[in-house]
């Protein structure tokens, strides 16, 4: 099984479009990324699970000026796992209004839904809070 490049590029584009919506304040056009039943793992943040689109809006909503300005994505790398499932590993860096910045790695379980693409059906975040995730740290 190998990722048509189509679909590497759509996958690639989806997941950088939710930093274009978020920084924008476009938290209704969520369902342009994510699926209906998304589940957006905060769990390394000591947040738990936010299920669905309605919850996610208001999760953003409730964070308020504790949103980062901008959220940056990088380092995509994807994994075909069927035909219609995607696992995709990528880096965000989140700029803060005090300009410092934070970040962390996405995990995402991305799936193709009908005529509508492809989105992204689970996404565990996992704060990078040390070099090298530990190693060598003494």
């Amino acid at each position: 099984m190998t990722l048509a490049l189509e679909d590497r590029l759509a996958v690639t584009e989806l997941i950088a479009l939710h930093g274009h919506l978020v920084d924008a304040g476009e938290l209704d056009r969520m369902d342009e990324v994510f699926t209906a039943d998304i589940v957006y793992d905060l769990s390394d943040f000591g947040q738990g699970e936010v299920v669905g689109l309605a919850a996610l809006k208001e999760a953003a909503l409730a964070l308020g000026a504790g949103n980062p300005v901008a959220h940056h994505v990088t380092n995509v790398v994807l994994e075909e796992v069927s035909e219609d499932r995607v696992r995709a590993l990528s880096k965000g860096l989140g700029v803060m209004t005090d300009g410092s910045c934070g970040s962390v790695t996405y995990e995402d379980t991305v799936v193709r839904v009908g005529t509508a693409g492809w989105r992204v059906g689970h996404r565990r975040l996992l704060a990078r809070r040390v070099p090298l995730n530990g190693r060598g740290q003494g």
